[in-house]
């Protein structure tokens, strides 16, 4: 390989986005960590940055088209180039179809959404100017080029309280699928990782309720809930040369849930 491949991931400053940083700054990336949250963001960056990583980190709202545009003008200034786009940054707002308030719902959609639709958008721009100025197709260098949105079992299972935050991940997953019909030609890859049930800050509230935690587990045949690093790993391969003929494709990580038709008894 003729570059460390630059990768961007949104929403990298906590949870799953901070654990796929961490993968990939192992294998020597040049990292740009994107999140509005600025304290946590320089944080995770000051913590990645090794002998063997480049982090940077770059204050941005994913869901205001100008703070993309400028994320990206930061990206191409900084290393001319993208090879790995990690579309991870999410929220979620409780409320069910007699509750939710439309603010909520607009936020929810702007981030989830808007902001998946336009980083998307500016990464795949970039990655076909490199494709088409670098006019080499081998497939070396294309399996080099991945985007990866971060989907969830709740694109397939909804739950009543969560209506913008199931939506919006319903949304993702057929996104995906067009990108990757779109993109194909250029041959970037594009597929989607839909976890279930993940240790991070959504999750705190179940560590100490015990019978929250039991209500997971009962859905869980594989009896734990996972960590961002399995996630993080999943969506390492998917940005690897072994996913080479992946496309269009949501690899859902949820411990067996999608698979089961009953509860069961946590052990």
């Amino acid at each position: 390989m003729s570059h460390e491949r630059v990768v961007l991931i949104t929403g990298g400053a906590k949870g799953i986005g901070l654990a796929c940083a961490r993968r990939f700054a192992q294998q020597k990336a040049k990292i740009i960590i994107a999140d509005s949250d600025e304290q946590a963001g320089e944080q995770a960056a000051q913590d990645l940055a090794t002998e063997k990583a480049e982090v940077s980190f770059v204050c941005c709202d994913v869901s205001d088209l100008l703070c993309v545009r400028n994320l990206f003008a930061q990206i191409r200034s900084n290393f001319g180039r993208l090879d790995v786009l990690v579309n991870n940054a999410g929220i979620v707002a409780p409320g069910d179809i007699l509750s939710l308030d439309v603010e909520d719902y607009d936020r929810v959609m702007g981030v989830n959404l808007r902001g998946s639709f336009l980083v998307a958008r500016e990464a795949a721009r970039q990655m076909v100017a490199q494709v088409e100025d670098e006019q080499q197709r081998n497939r070396e260098r294309l399996a080099n080029y991945a985007i990866i949105n971060m989907s969830s079992v709740n694109a397939v299972m909804a739950i009543a309280d969560q209506l913008a935050y199931v939506t919006t991940k319903g949304g993702i997953n057929q996104m995906t699928k067009a990108m990757a019909l779109s993109l194909a030609e250029y041959g970037i890859r594009v597929n989607a990782v839909g976890p279930g049930s993940i240790n991070t800050d959504v999750l705190k509230s179940v560590a100490g309720n015990p019978e929250a935690k039991r209500k997971i587990l009962s859905r869980t045949p594989l009896g734990h809930i996972a960590e961002p690093e399995q996630i993080a790993g999943i969506v390492f391969f998917l940005a690897s040369a072994d996913a080479s003929y992946m496309t269009g494709q949501c690899l859902y990580a949820d411990g067996g849930r999608l698979a089961l038709n009953y509860t069961v008894e946590p052990q």
